[in-house]
């Protein structure tokens, strides 16, 4: 009886389990298909934006007919012949565009005259591939001749190796030939259809070059910022490669990423690209990088690429393209009454940075002459021990002690973790942010491996109590897990403040401060160590925290 009671147990045991196991499988099935439908539907918001973009484009082309119209007829008014040829309605409507007196629209032929001089200034000399277009990504390395060695071959071998077969249709690769030599150009080509035939003959990658007319003059540019005469030619140059370059790839995908022809990159990194860039709202960045070096793996919106290029035109030869850059940065968001920190934290919102590095620096010879360049990503090859986040402009402060420069502006900037040394009681890590946010739920976790979220003991005794200095607390740390819920009426909130309780012998150690948009829970990551991350449950409940919120009325 004993024995059939037992194997019946055994049963029941192993169909529970059975089921169980049916059912996480099932579940986990249906986020990993979830995830994959929201990314589905960011990618197809991004494609409906570049097709709007893309209208009006067009509609500005529109208006460049009509103007060349009202430009015919004027050189034909003092003939009464010029529009016998041409029926009533078609005379009419000759006359009634040409006696439109729009504003002058600037252009490009505003800051590049030249360019007039010559109708093809605009079109590549040289174009090699099937011109594809409608794909997520575009890749554009420039490249010029090199006295000593050439690395163009071998960025492509790693960039396209460490491609699936379907990434390969959803990108596409331009490499720009900044040179008006026509045979070294078609030399560079001839070496690409013979190692990249493949590539080339599906539509991966193309080559173009621009025509010589397309350069203005560049032997008496002026000297700037202690620049020699060549150098301040090189740096200008390279500007109007860079938009050559841009204005070439703007109607082909939806995003845009600035590459180098010295470079290698990591594997996967073009689906770790597109995940990052699908997963942030698009009117929350405008450059992405995916490298800490000059301007490699940066990557912007195409709609973008417009509005970059036309700033490079007005001052190309005035400042290098990453200057330039920051520039453009600075125009959007930066308050010139605000101290130069406030301007940083605010760029920072718009140039968001990957870590670790996607791309890696190899070429040692520079393409400016004799310039001997030993760049090197120190986050290329390093091991991620945060995880970062985008989160709203903040200024961030601490009585604790820092340790070894690990910051808590970096944390909340998802470059590094924080670091404190013993924490005692009425230390505090306070985030005060330049504009109030709203947020539901607020989660502290000290070492989220160890304890998980159901286990957390939130103290609802004194739920909401304000402080002499006008803070709310909202959870209070318990065996190592805070989460406070954020009532409706607090919000929007004008600080977070993580207050220490007692004084406490181990170390305190913030890796990952983020605010979520789904359902805009605000969430702290702490660990506390003598020596690694994560640790122990007695070490974590040695940490005693409470978490509390300011909001905009007091």
């Amino acid at each position: 009886m004993r024995l059939r009671n037992g194997t019946v147990a055994t049963a029941i045991i192993f169909f529970t389990s059975f089921l169980s196991l049916s059912w996480y499988t099932a579940w986990q099935n249906g986020k990993e298909k979830l995830i994959a439908y929201q990314r589905e539907f960011h990618a197809l918001k991004e494609r409906l934006r570049v097709a709007e973009h893309r209208t009006l484009q067009r509609s500005s082309e529109l208006n460049n007919i009509l103007e060349q119209f009202r430009r015919a007829i004027a050189e034909t008014n003092s003939s009464k012949d010029a529009l016998t040829n041409f029926s009533d309605e078609t005379q009419k409507l000759l006359k009634e565009l040409a006696n439109r007196k729009p504003l002058q629209v600037p252009n490009i032929y505003h800051h590049l005259p030249h360019l007039l001089n010559n109708e093809g200034s605009l079109h590549p000399a040289v174009q090699v591939g099937l011109g594809r277009t409608g794909v997520t990504m575009v890749m554009g390395i420039p490249t010029v001749k090199r006295k000593v060695k050439s690395y163009l071959s071998e960025t492509l071998r790693s960039l396209i190796d460490k491609l699936s077969p379907e990434e390969k249709l959803d990108c596409v690769i331009i490499v720009f030939v900044g040179e008006t030599d026509v045979d070294y150009v078609h030399s560079v080509v001839a070496g690409l259809e013979k190692e990249f035939s493949t590539e080339l003959s599906s539509g991966l990658l193309e080559v173009i070059s621009p025509p010589a007319t397309y350069y203005p003059d560049l032997t008496n540019l002026k000297e700037t910022f202690g620049d020699s005469r060549e150098r301040v030619k090189w740096r200008t140059k390279q500007n109007l490669d860079y938009s050559f370059l841009m204005m070439y790839a703007v109607s082909k995908g939806v995003y845009y990423v600035q590459l180098e022809d010295d470079i290698v990159a990591k594997p996967n990194y073009f689906a770790t690209m597109k995940n990052f860039a699908l997963q942030l709202s698009s009117e929350d960045w405008m450059i992405l990088e995916f490298s800490q070096l000059g301007f490699i793996g940066k990557m912007f919106q195409a709609p973008d690429l417009n509005l970059i290029v036309e700033f490079i035109f007005m001052f190309y030869k005035e400042k290098p393209i990453d200057w330039l850059l920051d520039h453009i940065l600075w125009v959007k968001v930066c308050n010139p009454e605000k101290d130069a920190k406030h301007c940083e934290r605010q760029k920072s919102s718009l140039r968001v940075r990957f870590r670790p590095s996607l791309f890696q620096h190899v070429g040692l010879h520079s393409s400016l002459a004799g310039k001997i360049q030993k760049l090197t990503d120190k986050d290329f090859l390093k091991p991620l021990l945060h995880k970062m986040h985008v989160n709203p402009p903040a200024e961030v402060s601490t009585s604790m002690k820092v340790y070894q420069g690990h910051t808590l502006e970096k944390t909340y900037l998802g470059e590094d973790f924080f670091w404190a040394i013993t924490p005692t009681a009425g230390d505090y890590i306070l985030f005060k942010f330049d504009r109030p946010v709203s947020f539901n739920l607020c989660l502290a976790f000290c070492s989220a491996a160890v304890f998980p979220r159901q286990e957390s003991g939130l103290q609802t005794k004194e739920k909401y109590k304000r402080s002499e200095d006008r803070f709310y607390r909202i959870g209070q740390f318990e065996k190592g897990v805070a989460e406070g819920a954020v009532d409706p009426s607090l919000n929007p909130v004008l600080a977070l403040r993580l207050s220490v309780l007692k004084d406490s012998a181990v170390w305190a150690i913030l890796s990952e401060v983020s605010r979520h948009t789904a359902r805009s829970p605000f969430s702290i990551k702490t660990n506390t160590s003598s020596s690694v991350l994560i640790q122990e449950h007695k070490r974590c409940s040695a940490l005693s925290l409470q978490i509390h919120i300011k909001r905009i009325t007091g």
